[in-house]
C-alpha cells in the first residue's frame, strides 16, 4: 500500500460538489495518476465509484499498480441483514469494474458492536474470495476496535481516521500501531488552525516547503497513510513532493506538541 495517494470525494462529480451530479470526468484524476499517485480513496457514500473504476482503465496503467480503497456505509440500508451487506459489497465491486478491491473499510461504526462484527464477518467472506484483498474500519473508537480485534478471524489492517496537527489523535495512532493496524488520516490539511499553521510554514522556510508539505512529511514521519485531495494539478504535485525532506527530532517534537 503507499504510503500518500489521495481522496476523490469531489472527483467526477459537477461543480467538484460532494453533492454534484457525476459526470465521468476523469481529468483531474488522469492529473493525480501522471503524477504518481497510485492510493484512490472512494466509498459508496461518494457515488463515484464508477468515476475512479474509469480514470484507472483510461490511466494505461496496470491495475496491480493501484491500491483502490473503497467503504460500506453505516447506514441500514447499505447493511441491514448479511444479504443487504453483501448487495452492498458487490454493487462497489460492480461499480469499480476493476475485478477486486485492495481494501474495504466500514466508513463508520454501527450502534452495537455485535452488528459491527456482523458486517464484518461478511466483509471477511469476500477477503476468502479474493474479491477484497483485505480490510478495515474508519471512524471507530478505542472500544470499538477493541471488540472487533477480539472478535474478528481475519483482523483489521488499517483505521482511517480524522488526523492533523493540532489534533493528531495520539492515543489513537498508538493503538492502532500497538496491534499492527494501519493509522490513516484524512483531514490532513483541511481543517488545521492558524497557530498550527503558522508553526508549520516557520519550519517549512528552512527547507523551501510549504506548512502543507511539512504537514503531510510529518505524518508520513510518524508511519501514518494521508490521502490529501486537490484537484489543482499544482497542488497535487505540492502534495506528493514530501518525501525529500527530513525535520530535525526538536521540530518534530515541536509538532507534536500541536497536539
Amino acid at each position: 500500500m503507499p504510503q500518500l495517494g489521495t481522496g476523490t470525494n469531489t472527483f467526477g462529480k459537477e461543480n467538484r460538489s460532494f453533492q454534484g451530479a457525476i459526470n465521468f470526468d476523469t481529468t483531474e484524476l488522469q492529473s493525480a495518476i501522471r503524477l504518481g499517485y497510485r492510493l484512490l480513496d472512494t466509498a459508496i457514500y461518494y457515488r463515484n465509484e464508477a468515476v475512479i473504476g474509469k480514470a484507472v482503465k483510461e490511466s494505461g496503467i496496470p491495475r496491480d499498480e493501484f491500491f483502490i480503497t473503497s467503504k460500506i456505509p453505516e447506514k441500514s440500508e447499505y447493511n441491514a441483514t448479511d444479504d443487504i451487506v453483501r448487495a452492498s459489497v458487490h454493487s462497489s465491486l460492480d461499480a469499480l469494474d476493476l475485478g477486486y478491491i485492495d481494501l474495504y473499510l466500514m466508513h463508520f461504526p454501527l450502534e452495537k458492536n455485535e452488528d459491527n462484527l456482523r458486517v464484518w464477518r461478511v466483509l471477511e467472506s469476500f477477503v476468502d474470495r479474493g474479491l477484497i484483498k483485505s480490510i478495515g474500519v474508519s471512524n471507530f473508537s478505542i472500544d470499538q476496535l477493541t471488540y472487533l480485534i477480539k472478535h474478528a478471524r481475519i483482523q483489521p489492517v488499517l483505521h482511517q481516521f480524522q488526523c492533523y496537527p493540532g489534533k493528531l489523535n495520539a492515543d489513537m495512532i498508538a493503538f492502532c500501531q500497538s496491534h499492527h493496524i494501519i493509522p490513516e488520516a484524512y483531514h490532513s490539511l483541511a481543517k488545521m488552525d492558524k497557530k498550527s499553521k503558522e508553526l508549520l510554514t516557520k519550519i517549512g522556510q528552512k527547507y523551501g516547503k510549504t506548512w502543507s508539505q511539512v504537514a503531510l512529511h510529518y505524518q508520513l514521519h510518524e508511519g501514518i497513510v494521508v490521502i490529501p485531495k486537490s484537484h489543482n494539478p499544482l497542488h497535487q504535485e505540492e502534495n506528493i513532493n514530501v518525501f525529500d525532506i527530513s525535520l530535525t527530532e526538536v521540530e518534530y517534537q515541536r509538532i507534536r506538541d500541536l497536539g
